[in-house]
């Protein structure tokens, strides 16, 4: 699993009656072709494997702009697109797996899909290409490479053996590596148009010929096998720079939004929302099975808000961070179906350690490094945290059944938790009553600020969310109280642009957020706590050893339980984090748009948006 900051927090404000850009047809039209989907959350980018973009309204609309070689489904059951292509093992020993792309396949620019565009997929995967192409060292803490990749340190990287191999028709590509990794389905390469990216490095601002593009790619191919570091570095800045926009209209250079799914952006307006218009050549993924022509994503800053835009049939779907009232609005719509999922992401408060991996940031605040001062600060923090308070009183309404979350790596229902949560020992130094744990939270601070109390704080702790995010707000509000009795002064930041200015920036001591599994890998849930992949500047030898393991072998499902108990306990140990609640989902669909099945997996409702009907 890639880091991923949750994009269920709303960013932006909207009237509830406004459409977004690009939207003509109301929602209650006869004959409808465009779904209105609100996102609690403003786009910040087109590319989420750049660090720092992997949002989840990001990867949806990558989702929907691009296909790859599988997905899955509601039922996190891994499906293969065989619209896109087909791949197989071919050999055991030594373990090679081929991919090959049909003929057929188009850009949306026209321009025929190979295996060449494939190649990129191990550029920005591969530490020791981007070492040998001269592109920079990933492992590097002081310097980024030419691609800002989110790939790097994965199973592939570890594990893929020299150059990915192309055939003589250049539609197959064959990977080799050293032993037959358990999660060799999905660390395997997908396509990218590579030819705009050489385009868009020589200064090209429209779309160019099929032939154009062909010979763009050649070049691209030859760099590749050359190791040309001077040309790579020219697309290296592209891909890591270019995409990073949140505006898209028409002096937005069309080169940036060539895909192959089924629907593009058409436009972006800050503030206001997303447009995305059917792909006329599409041919990539399963067949569309409605006429469905448009898809719009509008932002609407709270829950209640957006129920109401649904109950005036202005929106389709409502699939954001749900409030009590929210919810009680949206059953209250006779024209809406309501649909209750727990979804695989999880809400949890991170305190700043250290500088980022891989970052030029610095962090000096008060929880900074390992002394003992540091870790009773956090420890103090994160004692004092209402976390059994915001359950009762923010999520239980949504979701009776809702319960306070003690591990970091499995969902509560998970058979393992129990044991998990145990062995962490996050009870023992967690636990007890809420003014139990404010009161030893005030003995800790009072051993560094002897003054401390409820009216007189010791120290500012400053926390970031994303703006008009009504949950969160409410959040932290709680937090401000409960940490006030224990000498600690909350001061809450409301961010529109909290993704690259949170904790990563080095500009807060903490922050919220919600992890969200996209795949069934085993080791994903420890990545998120690797020296390498978590964003507070957090380093655990033991936790990477662990990640490492699970990347290479195989482990039956009760041995992985006993790794993961072992990454919750130094997570524990170190004060570095608290998980709170699994997330409520809940989604208002307009009964009319058949179809909408939400997912466990990221991309939690977009997933098979080729299913969608009226």
């Amino acid at each position: 699993m890639k880091k991923a900051k949750i994009a269920r927090a709303g960013l932006a404000i909207a009237a509830a009656g406004a459409l977004i850009a690009g939207t003509t047809v109301p929602a209650n039209a006869a004959k409808r072709t465009t779904v209105v989907i609100v996102t609690s959350n403003e786009l910040s980018g087109l590319n989420s494997s750049v660090s720092g973009y992997n949002l989840t309204i990001n990867g949806d609309v990558g989702y929907l702009s691009g296909n790859g070689f599988n997905y899955y489904d509601n039922k996190k059951v891994l499906q293969k697109n065989t619209a896109l292509g087909s791949y197989k093992i071919i050999s055991q020993k030594p373990f090679k797996v081929q991919y090959t792309v049909n003929k057929g396949r188009v850009w949306s620019d026209g321009t025929p899909i190979t295996g060449v565009d494939l190649l990129l997929s191990h550029v920005l995967a591969s530490t020791t290409y981007s070492v040998a192409a001269g592109l920079g060292d990933p492992n590097d803490a002081e310097q980024t490479p030419a691609f800002d990749s989110l790939g790097y340190g994965g199973a592939y990287d570890e594990h893929h053996v020299g150059l990915p191999t192309l055939s003589a028709d250049k539609m197959t590509v064959t990977v080799e590596y050293d032993a037959a990794i358990p999660d060799w389905e999905i660390v395997g390469p997908g396509p990218s148009p590579v030819h705009t990216l050489v385009h868009l490095a020589a200064g090209k601002t429209k779309l160019q010929s099929v032939s154009a593009n062909e010979a763009a790619r050649a070049q691209f191919e030859k760099a590749f096998n050359a190791y040309n570091g001077k040309f790579l570095k020219g697309l290296g800045a592209v891909w890591s720079k270019s995409y990073n926009v949140n505006k898209v209209d028409s002096s937005t250079n069309p080169l940036l939004l060539v895909g192959n799914g089924a629907y593009l952006v058409k436009s972006i307006t800050p503030g206001q929302g997303i447009s995305m218009v059917r792909n006329a050549r599409y041919n990539s993924g399963p067949a569309l099975r409605g006429n469905i022509k448009s898809i719009q994503f509008r932002y609407i800053k709270d829950g209640t808000a957006a129920a109401q835009a649904l109950r005036n049939k202005e929106i389709d779907v409502y699939s954001g961070q749900p409030t009590a009232d929210s919810v009680a609005l949206l059953k209250s719509i006779p024209t809406a179906k309501v649909i209750s999922v727990n979804e695989g992401c999880y809400e949890h408060i991170d305190l700043n350690v250290g500088p980022t991996y891989g970052t030029d940031y610095t962090y000096n605040g008060v929880f900074a490094g390992d002394s003992q001062k540091a870790k009773d600060l956090r420890t103090a923090t994160l004692l004092a945290w209402p976390r059994q308070q915001i359950v009762d009183t923010i999520i239980k309404p949504i979701n009776k059944n809702a319960v306070l979350m003690n591990t970091f790596t499995v969902l509560p229902n998970d058979p393992r938790a129990e044991s998990i949560m145990k062995a962490s020992g996050i009870n023992t130094k967690f636990g007890g009553s809420q003014s139990e744990r404010e009161a030893k939270a005030l003995a800790l601070v009072q051993k560094y600020y002897p003054s401390a109390s409820a009216s007189n704080p010791g120290f500012d702790v400053t926390v970031v969310h994303a703006a008009n995010n009504a949950r969160r707000a409410s959040e932290a509000q709680l937090a401000k109280a409960a940490l006030a009795k224990a000498g600690i002064n909350l001061l809450p930041t409301a961010a529109t642009n909290w993704s690259s200015v949170g904790i990563i920036s080095g500009d807060y001591d903490a922050e919220f957020f919600a992890w969200c599994q996209t795949s069934t890998s085993a080791a994903s849930p420890v990545g998120t706590y690797a020296t390498e992949d978590n964003y507070q500047g957090y380093a655990n030898k033991k936790i990477d050893d662990i990640y490492a393991k699970l990347k290479a072998k195989a482990y039956s499902f009760e041995e992985t339980g006993k790794l993961y108990a072992q990454v919750d306990k130094e997570v524990v140990d170190a004060s570095i984090s608290l998980p709170i609640f699994q997330f409520p989902g809940v989604t208002g669909v307009n009964k009319q748009l058949k179809g909408i099945k939400p997912a466990l997996l990221s991309p939690l409702l977009v997933w098979n948006y080729w299913e969608w009907r009226y």
